[in-house]
């Protein structure tokens, strides 16, 4: 019958579906596991490197009260003091099949510019992953100053990170942008993430607090400690090395992220394609009993009638 016939053709291709989806799956837990294992190590490094950045600048500006001793702040800490020109920097996937990943992070980078337009600010984009750009360049075409593709394809990666912000940072420096934000994924748990535009440069810390009435600035426990380089030296190197850091460890959130969501999405197309499958092969056994019946009756009836 041209009914079962489709029914079983319909089946086997969802059964074939099924096979894709559940092995993307296991793809995707995969990769979630390498990006949770980064996760842990490239907060520690920054963490790290924030707070010797923190210890360094708070010894400078003691200095200062101190010593009447004035020293320049980093562009990096000040960036041009002016607040008008803004770049986000929003990061996406290069593939689909990972939910309303890519969906959330556009609506949140798109938010984020109709709060700056108004406010009467000057945007500018770039784009990591061609998803959110090529959701983005319907409206916002004009804004998007550089995109990147094919960005961590077998995992973030730290030289990749830092190819991407090198850059940036110069145009930074030169003053083309006041301020930097980058839109994108924090990891939280497989099924949980948190999308929003969070700040980046001009790099920030919150103040060391230490009470110089018990304890000298240069004294870390029993233990005095001077500094090589000079500190101005060494808080612009520590401060660059903050910055890549704090890029990589987005990298590396934005990566889990997506794969977190990816498996999601994979393991409901897998429930989905079981269920269908069982509804399907239901509906084709009751249209076999009903055929297997009829034929039984005309057969019956066949042979009374002889």
């Amino acid at each position: 019958m041209a009914g079962l016939k489709e029914l079983r053709t319909r089946i086997e291709a969802i059964k074939s579906t099924k096979k894709i989806t559940s092995a993307m799956k296991m793809v995707a837990a995969a990769g979630l596991r390498r990006a949770q294992g980064l996760i842990g190590k490239s907060s520690a490094y920054y963490e790290s490197l924030l707070r010797g950045a923190q210890r360094v600048a708070f010894d400078l500006k003691q200095d200062e009260l101190t010593k009447g001793i004035t020293f320049d702040v980093p562009a990096l800490l000040t960036g041009t003091g002016k607040d008008k020109n803004y770049l986000l920097i929003v990061i996406s996937s290069d593939k689909g099949l990972c939910g309303s990943y890519n969906a959330h992070v556009a609506r949140a980078a798109g938010q984020r510019i109709k709060e700056l337009e108004a406010e009467g600010k000057a945007v500018k984009l770039i784009c990591i992953g061609k998803k959110a750009r090529d959701i983005l360049k319907s409206r916002y075409a004009e804004l998007i100053v550089q995109s990147y593709e094919g960005i961590a394809r077998k995992g973030a990666d730290f030289d990749e990170a830092v190819e991407i912000l090198h850059p940036i940072l110069k145009a930074f420096e030169a003053g083309e942008y006041d301020k930097i934000e980058i839109v994108s994924s924090s990891f939280i748990s497989a099924i949980s993430r948190e999308t929003k535009s969070r700040p980046f440069l001009p790099a920030s810390f919150p103040e060391v607090v230490s009470d110089e009435q018990t304890m000298p600035i240069n004294m870390a426990g029993d233990a005095f400690y001077d500094y090589e380089p000079e500190k101005e030296v060494l808080l612009d190197g520590l401060l660059i090395m903050m910055v890549k850091a704090q890029m990589f460890n987005t990298f590396v959130q934005a990566q889990a992220s997506e794969q977190g969501a990816r498996m999601a999405s994979m393991d409901n197309a897998t429930r989905n394609a079981t269920d269908m499958i069982s509804k399907l092969t239901l509906r084709y056994n009751g249209i076999r009993q009903s055929a297997i019946t009829t034929e039984l009756t005309e057969i019956i009836s066949g042979a009374e009638a002889i």
